[in-house]
């Protein structure tokens, strides 16, 4: 039955009720007239006021089911659309905020890293992005990474360079999936690109669990989340405060959390930006400068052409016959 087909039948239910109670108080009015008490249907108009009320709950509660219903199935296909946020970095003379990426890295290698791989990240594109060399050199230095074969023809182990990729927390995607009831975390290194919304998305998703709205039930190992498509996600919410200390003094809450990982990931997704924006701004001051020189000399070697007159002059034999 539809949901609007249940607001006509509640709708009936508390008009006939509301008609129970008038006819009760009249009824009572017309006893109380002739015997001169009140109290003879004092029980009956009670009862229909509880009546009432419960017909105004159970109306009210099937109209929130039915508008929390019509709105799940409106964002349920591609999910809620992600609010514009005033990014550091998208306007056409700004730069990324480096001190967010070196926090948001922080943030992917304690919480994100359990989970999510960055393939395309070495170790190296951090240096002088967040990180100084010596920096960088010490944290890839922390990781075991397997190399080889040896002159022995066997596979060793060693401490972390430079020129290393991140290490994947999976060795393949079937243990991934075992590992997280079926679902396969993404690769993070191009996520930001690869979603519409970018990071917008990408924050409001880390930000936006919630309780599922009166009427959508969610199975067993999913969480709600209006802006992933479908409503459910099997990532769990691992952002909260205080989950990681910043070494800045940053107050780690889960907003500033989600805005750090995000221009982290950002980054990640198109670490040229910067560059590129450098190198327009200046292509287009060079543009600017050799188009007005070109209206200039266009002016000064046309402007004999266009201010010159043309006489004509007959010749003296023809000036003689006249």
């Amino acid at each position: 039955m539809s949901g609007a087909a249940w607001r006509r039948i509640a709708a009936r239910s508390s008009g006939a009720l509301r008609s129970a109670v008038n006819r009760s108080y009249s009824t009572s009015s017309q006893n109380a007239t002739s015997t001169g008490s009140s109290w003879t249907n004092v029980p009956t108009a009670i009862a229909a006021l509880v009546s009432a009320s419960l017909a105004g709950y159970v109306a009210s509660e099937v109209s929130e089911r039915t508008r929390s219903r019509t709105l799940y199935a409106e964002t349920a296909d591609e999910g809620l659309h992600p609010p514009h946020y005033p990014w550091s970095h998208s306007g056409p003379l700004s730069s990324f905020d480096h001190a967010s990426i070196r926090r948001g890295y922080k943030v992917y290698t304690e919480v994100c890293s359990a989970c999510h791989s960055l393939n395309l990240v070495h170790y190296r594109h951090l240096v002088g992005v967040a990180h100084t060399n010596d920096e960088m050199k010490e944290i890839a230095a922390e990781v075991d990474v397997e190399d080889g074969p040896n002159d022995q023809g066997e596979m060793f182990t060693r401490p972390g360079k430079l020129t290393d990729p991140h290490p994947a927390p999976y060795p393949n995607e079937e243990a991934a999936r075992f590992g997280n009831n079926g679902a396969y975390p993404p690769d993070l290194s191009l996520i930001v690109k690869a979603r519409h919304g970018r990071e917008d998305y990408i924050f409001s998703l880390l930000t936006g669990y919630c309780d599922p709205p009166p009427g959508v039930e969610v199975r067993e190992g999913l969480h709600y989340n209006p802006y992933f498509p479908g409503g459910a996600i099997g990532m769990a919410r691992n952002l909260y405060d205080g989950v990681v200390e910043y070494e800045d003094g940053t107050p780690a809450t889960t907003a500033q959390m989600a805005k750090d990982v995000t221009t982290f990931l950002t980054w990640a997704s198109e670490p040229e930006l910067d560059d590129r924006k450098r190198i327009g701004l200046k292509v287009t001051s060079l543009l600017v400068v050799f188009g007005l020189l070109s209206v200039w000399l266009k002016k000064h070697k046309w402007s004999y052409l266009k201010t010159r007159k043309l006489a004509y002059s007959p010749p003296a034999s023809m000036r003689r016959n006249t």
